[in-house]
């Protein structure tokens, strides 16, 4: 894989990491929020997963936004910005257990998404430490997805 030869690839590699950030933030209080108001006979079980799920997302925006000030960049840090860069989209009511669990889903996949395309990006530019931060991020997606998905399934 050829490196990309922009001088300001540093720069390139946080603009893709504040994307994953926005994402990562936003999807933790999007889960925080089910959390608090999940309801029904599977009360027990997803109160608990989406615990373990938001702890985990709040504990990588701060890898995440470290990252983006190592490599010497100003990282998001208002919900306005995040809303600006995020995938994930805010929801309304709070839906039934089994669509915060589908909508959850479907948003660690966009967040997945966007983290495999950083990685990509970190990786031609030769940042061998934000590709590092990033496949640690695809594998807790990958673990968010399996576990989300074999509830719906």
């Amino acid at each position: 894989m050829a490196k990309i030869s922009t001088r300001n690839s540093s720069a390139q590699v946080a603009k893709h990491l504040a994307w994953v950030l926005s994402d990562t933030y936003v999807l933790m209080i999007k889960t925080h929020g089910f959390h608090w108001n999940v309801t029904g006979e599977l009360f027990p079980q997803l109160h608990g997963l989406f615990d373990t799920q938001y702890n985990e997302l709040f504990a990588a925006t701060d890898d995440i936004a470290e990252r983006i000030r190592a490599l010497g960049v100003q990282a998001p840090g208002s919900m306005k910005g995040f809303l600006e860069h995020t995938a994930v989209k805010e929801t309304g009511a709070a839906p039934d257990a089994m669509g915060m669990v589908k909508e959850l889903l479907k948003y660690h996949e966009a967040a997945r998404a966007r983290v495999a395309e950083a990685c990509d990006f970190a990786g031609e530019a030769g940042d061998k430490g934000s590709e590092d931060l990033l496949i640690g991020r695809l594998r807790a997606h990958d673990k968010a997805i399996w576990m989300l998905r074999s509830i719906v399934e």
